[in-house]
């Protein structure tokens, strides 16, 4: 898939999740506050701050695929929507539905968002191909 495709489908995923965000933190706000017990609201809002502060990395990271794409980015930012489904996805259900059973998928979704900032990292500190060259191009030298 070409680089700039790719980086404006990951803006694109960014800009929904960040949507969605703003649209829980003000459901919860404004609609569940005074329904839910204080337990409940501080679980969907903790729900709704992670899946923003994840939307603002997917955003960088589609900043980063058109930098300096790599496999190791895209899987960061593969990680990164997983995590936001299963980490946030569970909360809300927890919170809304009181779904017991969404409890152990919690930290699974933690550790995708955790993996998603380690791959993050390596994929910004690891030198790119044109780097490694100096001039600015991928060079094959003959023997």
């Amino acid at each position: 898939m070409h680089v700039e495709r790719k980086a404006r489908i990951w803006i694109g995923i960014a800009a929904i999740n960040g949507l969605m965000a703003v649209g829980a933190g003000a459901f919860g706000a404004h609609f569940l506050e005074s329904r839910l017990d204080p337990r409940a609201a501080h679980t969907f809002e903790l729900a709704a701050r992670y899946q923003m502060y994840h939307s603002l990395a997917l955003l960088g990271i589609s900043w980063l695929i058109c930098n300096r794409s790599s496999r190791i980015v895209s899987a960061a930012a593969m990680c990164m929507l997983v995590g936001i489904v299963l980490f946030s996805g569970s909360l809300y259900g927890l919170s809304l539905m009181g779904w017991r059973w969404l409890g152990p998928v919690t930290p699974i979704g933690g550790a995708f968002l955790l993996l998603g900032w380690l791959l993050l990292t390596i994929g910004a500190l690891k030198p790119s191909r044109s780097a490694l060259s100096g001039t600015g191009q991928v060079s094959i030298q003959k023997p």
